[in-house]
C-alpha cells in the first residue's frame, strides 16, 4: 500500500514479451515494462517456443527490478502479485508463474492467476477509467478471435470464439505468403493502405446463421491460391491490393458479428482488446459501425493492446477484490478456457 492506493505487480509472459507492471488500483500504471523478443523470432518467421522460453528466464528478474525502480515503489508496498496463467506457450507461461510464485513467497504476498483473456479485457479498465461492466467484449490476437459477455470484472463468458486459426494467426500466415515478414498484423496493416479493399473478391465466412463463432483458414488459403495461381499465368502480384482485400475480408466479418452479438445482448457498450485492437482499419470499421448503432465503442492505446502485465495487474486486482487467492500449486495452463 501506498499513499491509500492497493498496489499490485503482475507478470506476462504467454508468449514472446517478458513484462512486468505495477497498477495501483487496478487502473493506475506506476510502471509497465516490456522486453520484447521480436528482432529475435523474425529470422524464424514466427515465436519458438523453446527460444522465448530462454530469453524470458534471461530477462525476467532485470525486469522486476525496472519495473519496481519506475513505479518508484519497494516490495514492502506491493500488495499483491498477479501472474498470467494459461492460455500460451507451456515453457514461456512456466517462468511468470515460477517467478511469481518464487516473489510470492519469499515477499509473503497473495498470489492470483489471471487468464490471459482477462488480461486483455483488463487493459481497458486502465485505459477508460469510466468503464464498468456489463458490455460486450471483442479479443481479437494472435492466438485468439472471440466474443464475450462480461457481466463483472471477474465474470467473463465466451460466446462466440474461432474454430481454427485467430485472426493474428492469419495476418503472419498471409503476411509470409506475400514476403512481407514477421509480425504480419502491423505489416499488412501499413501496406493495405496503399491498396484497393476491392480489387479481389475473397469469401466472407459466417458459417451458421446467427452464429458468433469465426473461421479464417479458408480465407488464408484462398490467399495463398491466389498467389499461386497469378504466379504460375506469369502475372505480376499487386501486394497492396491483395493485402487490402485479404484485411477486408477478414475485417468485416469481426466486426459485423461483434456488432451483432452487442445488439443481440442489449449492450450499449463494446470493448475491444488484443493485439490486433491495434489494427487502424479495425478501429476505423469499428468506430463506424458502433456509431451508426449507437453503441459506445472503448479501445486501448497501441501499448495496452499487445501483450503487457499492466492489462494482468488490472485483473489481478479485480479477481483478488472478490476473494479469489492462489497457492503454490498454482500451474501453468497452455489450452486454458475461459
Amino acid at each position: 500500500m501506498k499513499n491509500g492506493k492497493f498496489l499490485t505487480l503482475a507478470f506476462e509472459s504467454s508468449c514472446d514479451e517478458t513484462a512486468v507492471a505495477v497498477v495501483a488500483d487496478g487502473r493506475e500504471v506506476l510502471s509497465n515494462v516490456i522486453s520484447s523478443q521480436i528482432e529475435i523470432h523474425k529470422a524464424f518467421g514466427g515465436v519458438v517456443p523453446e527460444i522465448a522460453s530462454r530469453h524470458h528466464l534471461m530477462n525476467v528478474n532485470a525486469v522486476t527490478e525496472q519495473a519496481i525502480e519506475d513505479a518508484g515503489v519497494n516490495w514492502d508496498e506491493i500488495d499483491l502479485i498477479g501472474v498470467t496463467k494459461g492460455p500460451g506457450l507451456v515453457g514461456a507461461l512456466l517462468i511468470g508463474v515460477a517467478t511469481a510464485k518464487a516473489f510470492a513467497f519469499a515477499k509473503r504476498k497473495p498470489l492470483v492467476g489471471v487468464h490471459h483473456i482477462q488480461g486483455h479485457i483488463g487493459a481497458n479498465y486502465i485505459a477508460h477509467p469510466e468503464l464498468k461492466p456489463p458490455f460486450t467484449a471483442l479479443i481479437v490476437s494472435g492466438g485468439h478471435t472471440s466474443i464475450a459477455e462480461v457481466t463483472y470484472y471477474t465474470d467473463c463468458k465466451i460466446i462466440g470464439s474461432t474454430r481454427d486459426d485467430a485472426a493474428g494467426e492469419a495476418y503472419d500466415k498471409v503476411a509470409r505468403v506475400l514476403g512481407l515478414g514477421y509480425p504480419g498484423g502491423p505489416k499488412i496493416d501499413k501496406i493495405a493502405k496503399e491498396g484497393d479493399p476491392n480489387a479481389i473478391k475473397f469469401k466472407r465466412v459466417y458459417l451458421e446463421k446467427d452464429s458468433l463463432d469465426f473461421s479464417f483458414s479458408g480465407i488464408k488459403t484462398a490467399v495463398l491460391n491466389y498467389v499461386n495461381s497469378e504466379k504460375q499465368a506469369g502475372r505480376e502480384i499487386n501486394v497492396p491490393d491483395v493485402a487490402a482485400s485479404f484485411q477486408q475480408a477478414i475485417l468485416e466479418v469481426i466486426v459485423n458479428k461483434a456488432i451483432f452479438a452487442t445488439k443481440k445482448r442489449g449492450d450499449e457498450k463494446l470493448v475491444l482488446a488484443g493485439g490486433v485492437a491495434a489494427n487502424s482499419r479495425l478501429r476505423a470499421m469499428l468506430s463506424e459501425a458502433c456509431q451508426s448503432n449507437n453503441i459506445r465503442l472503448y479501445f486501448p492505446p497501441i501499448e495496452l493492446c499487445t501483450d503487457n502485465a499492466a492489462m494482468i495487474s488490472s485483473a489481478a486486482y479485480y479477481l483478488y477484490k472478490q476473494g479469489k487467492r492462489d497457492d503454490l500449486t498454482l500451474d501453468a495452463y497452455p489450452s486454458l478456457p475461459l
